[in-house]
């Protein structure tokens, strides 16, 4: 698990990107000789606007066309295929457990490395080329980790380190340059706070800066183009995470869920803060519309959001004194959580406990019992879920 995390949290240093499509060919043409930068290019950005909006909002297929036609005028360049991989990655970000688009991916962003180290070669200076070396790198050191194929994440997160350091004081050439740097800051620092047992893997990184990183992330948010929402999903995060500026992160993830209403990961996300915030309506509003998406097959809509909606509701109605749809909601999130082999997670522990808690109000002490015993079954010990579970029991045994 320490070896996991170890590799996850280095990638998350890494973890920047833009977006994909196409596979590598054996002999790519010649590069333009007299070529503008596509990053800076404002017909491009024309050309990729809806695709970029329909991609984040989870209509890859209308995307996906669209960057295939760009692919056909700008097959020489890492943009288009870079395009059609990060269309992949975010099929993949709702339950990264699945694995149904990974060779995809890999193969655009393998095309998209094939492309811009045929333009580093021929200038070693370019930040064009360098930043879609260190990001597609970055993306591909990601999926590994996720995977857990250690040997291939090393190898891709160096790679993308190399590439990195070209593209950092660059972001005079396009903002689209600063993610990678504003990410690293922050968990360059972030990581050893919180986990002082990877400082020693760290002391080969070069030093980071939070602040720093959080403000360079509201720079991308505010002036790029092709990363603008990817920084705003990190700070979204981070804001989160620290508790630093909430208000900030609901702001955040009300726009990304009002401007991409189908992406199922800002729409959880979305309810999760209002859940958090003690917004009850908007969140049973929520949660209610995630089920629906669910049950009529919505791409990317499934059993990870599901828990989280279930959940919420639960607690609503519960809140509420109403036990019946409580039980049902409870229910719901236990079972979204077996399907995705969550067993460990607190939304199942505590739907679990909860519907004891129920069942015993109801006087249906049996009931309790077999859920507190699952409870404390399923939670580590010395664990607050695990002692409450304890202390339930020996409740129900007075109560006989």
């Amino acid at each position: 698990m320490m070896k996991l995390f170890i590799h996850t949290s280095l990638f998350y240093l890494l973890y920047f990107a833009l977006v994909p499509a196409g596979f590598a060919q054996a002999q790519a043409p010649e590069l333009p000789s007299h070529k503008k930068p596509l990053l800076l290019d404002m017909n491009v950005q024309i050309e990729a606007t809806q695709a970029v909006n329909d991609m984040y909002n989870f209509k890859f297929a209308k995307a996906e066309q669209q960057f295939r036609w760009i692919k056909q005028k700008y097959n020489w360049h890492p943009l288009p295929y870079f395009l059609l991989g990060l269309s992949q990655w975010w099929k993949i970000v709702p339950n990264v457990d699945n694995q149904q688009y990974d060779a995809r991916f890999l193969a655009y962003m393998d095309t998209a490395v094939f492309k811009a180290e045929q333009m580093y070669e021929k200038d070693n200076e370019d930040p064009e080329a360098a930043f879609f070396l260190a990001a597609a790198y970055a993306f591909q050191g990601r999926l590994y980790s996720e995977r857990h194929d250690w040997g291939k994440a090393t190898v891709a997160g160096k790679n993308s380190l190399k590439f990195l350091e070209i593209c950092k004081g660059k972001e005079d050439f396009s903002p689209e340059l600063l993610l990678g740097d504003a990410l690293y800051n922050y968990y360059a620092e972030w990581v050893p706070e919180n986990y002082p047992i990877l400082r020693p893997v760290l002391m080969f990184f070069p030093d980071g800066n939070k602040e720093l990183g959080i403000q360079q992330l509201k720079t991308v948010a505010n002036n790029a183009f092709y990363t603008r929402t990817e920084a705003q999903y990190f700070l979204m995060r981070i804001l989160t995470e620290e508790d630093s500026d909430p208000r900030e992160a609901y702001r955040i993830s009300e726009y990304l869920h009002r401007t991409f209403p189908d992406n199922a990961y800002f729409h959880r996300y979305y309810a999760r803060q209002l859940y958090s915030r003690g917004k009850q309506q908007e969140a049973e509003q929520e949660a209610l519309s995630i089920l629906t998406k669910i049950d009529s097959g919505m791409i990317g809509y499934e059993a990870t959001s599901g828990r989280y909606a279930s959940f919420f509701l639960g607690q609503i109605y519960e809140m509420r004194g109403q036990w019946n749809e409580a039980q049902k909601y409870y229910q719901l999130a236990v079972d979204y959580s077996v399907k995705t082999n969550a067993t460990e997670s607190g939304y199942y522990l505590y739907a679990l406990l909860n519907l004891g808690e129920i069942a015993q109000a109801k006087n249906e002490l049996d009931r309790a019992e077999n859920y507190f015993k699952e409870v404390r079954k399923q939670a580590k010990r010395k664990t607050r879920i695990h002692e409450k579970a304890r202390e339930n029991l020996k409740e129900l045994r007075k109560m006989r």
